[in-house]
């Protein structure tokens, strides 16, 4: 079984330093040298930015942002004027980092793409939170991230409000259509899964009423509702009685979230959180 990486903030995700550093170190290699920079400014040269909001939202990245000055100048000095999965408006300095100039106009675009969209993907979480509010229902991401910026996203979510619903393919058991028709049957696809022996959690997709019944009889964590309607999720939250966590999905969107969340559902997951996110504007300003 692959091991969970540590922890490294003070959300519920858990971070591997390394891993972020792999995904900063990527961008480096897309962007980097800085032949203009290196042109125009010795490595002596040392400057102060700031982070500056120019858009209402919720702040999310920071400890991306850090880390790309970390890994450009060892001593590079960043100091948080805010948190990640704070309400923040335009013209608030909600960091700013002292290091080379060079350091600093080389790591310019790569800290603010992660904390653009990162803060973007924390502000519509936010969102979807507020519109829930009173209910029992949570807000859970999915695996529709984009390829290699998983843990940025996900953190990006849980700093907005949301939660995770997994991490990738490995940290949970989720039965799908594909799964089930190829298998033959709900109750063939979870009995082959039981036979492996793995301590895995084991969610099951269902799309209609019979199949309900079947994924209650295997005795689940979880089953997903399938793109029902709102009255079929109520009819599944009475069916199932508490016996099992019950999370909807397919369809969702900001208009329609409340509807969802008030018939009782525990857990509400939505692609759009991180597959269609629009950027927080924030720029950087160096300091003449």
């Amino acid at each position: 079984m692959r091991k969970r990486p540590r922890r490294w903030q003070n959300f519920g995700m858990d971070l591997d330093r390394q891993h972020v550093r792999d995904l900063i170190q990527r961008a480096f290699d897309e962007d980097l040298p800085d032949i203009t920079s290196e042109a125009i400014f010795e490595p002596t040269d040392r400057g102060t930015a700031s982070f500056l909001m120019k858009a209402d939202g919720v702040l999310a990245g920071l400890d991306f942002a850090e880390e790309v000055f970390a890994m450009l100048d060892a001593s590079a000095q960043f100091e948080r004027k805010a948190q990640d999965g704070d309400r923040v408006a335009p013209g608030d300095i909600v960091a700013t980092v002292s290091a080379s100039v060079i350091a600093l106009l080389s790591g310019e675009r790569t800290a603010l793409n992660l904390m653009q969209r990162a803060s973007g993907i924390a502000t519509a979480t936010r969102r979807y939170v507020d519109a829930i509010a009173g209910t029992k229902a949570g807000i859970y991401d999915t695996r529709k991230t984009a390829p290699g910026l998983r843990v940025l996203d996900k953190y990006a979510v849980e700093a907005g409000g949301g939660r995770n619903h997994r991490i990738g393919l490995f940290d949970m058991f989720l039965v799908k259509n594909n799964h089930i028709d190829r298998a033959g049957s709900i109750t063939a696809a979870v009995e082959r899964i039981r036979a492996t022996g793995k301590p895995q959690p084991v969610m099951i997709e269902v799309r209609n009423d019979a199949e309900l019944g079947e994924a209650l009889a295997q005795k689940p964590d979880f089953i997903l509702l399938d793109n029902m309607t709102p009255d079929e999720m109520r009819a599944a939250v009475i069916r199932t009685n508490g016996a099992v966590a019950l999370e909807a999905s397919g369809g969702i969107t900001l208009e329609n979230v409340r509807a969802v969340a008030e018939t009782g559902v525990d857990r509400i997951s939505i692609g759009a959180l991180t597959h269609s996110v629009k950027g927080l504007d924030i720029s950087l300003r160096i300091a003449r």
